[in-house]
């Protein structure tokens, strides 16, 4: 999570703006896609971090890529792309997710597994361990990992269930040198 003061006041005031109109689910999801959007595409952030452009140039530039992104999302990105925060636009996202989250009583969860989940699976996990670390439910992203050999890895936040067939070899093979 982001330790910047200016992302957590722009986040603040997105997540203010979502809640006022009910928007709070739908925002997240852009915001979700904008952040993939700026991490998988660096010549992004350059762009709009470039001198060489005006600001109302790339507002345009902006205004094009961004087509049909809810008013207050576009609003927040014009609102830093004046102030010359877009470096913060990661950190902003990051920490839109944490408020949301808690508002919603959900916490962000990692499953590692050798292969995907199915619904069941995934709400069973979500109910269990949500419980677990005080949410409702959590959301979880399924991580393929085939050096597990088989079971799960489940990370929420800085905590790790490991319950792999690797964790557990890994353990009875320090047990048995210990010996």
């Amino acid at each position: 999570m982001s330790q910047s003061v200016v992302a957590e006041r722009y986040a603040t005031a997105i997540f203010d703006l979502a809640q006022q109109h009910g928007q709070t689910a739908s925002i997240q999801e852009e915001l979700t896609e904008l952040k993939k959007a700026f991490r998988d595409n660096k010549g992004l952030s350059e762009l709009l971090s470039s001198p060489k452009l005006s600001t109302a140039k790339k507002k345009d530039i902006m205004k094009t890529i961004f087509n049909g992104v809810n008013p207050i999302v576009m609003n927040t990105l014009f609102v830093m792309l004046d102030a010359k925060r877009m470096d913060e636009i990661q950190n902003v996202f990051a920490q839109f997710h944490a408020l949301a989250n808690d508002a919603a009583g959900v916490a962000e969860a990692k499953v590692y597994s050798t292969r995907p989940l199915t619904e069941v699976e995934t709400n069973s996990i979500s109910a269990t361990f949500g419980r677990k670390v005080g949410k409702q439910s959590l959301r979880i992203e399924n991580i393929i990992d085939p050096s597990l050999i088989g079971g799960i890895r489940l990370q929420i936040g800085n905590q790790i269930y490991d319950s792999s067939l690797s964790a557990k070899l890994n353990k009875l093979e320090r047990k048995l040198i210990g010996s």
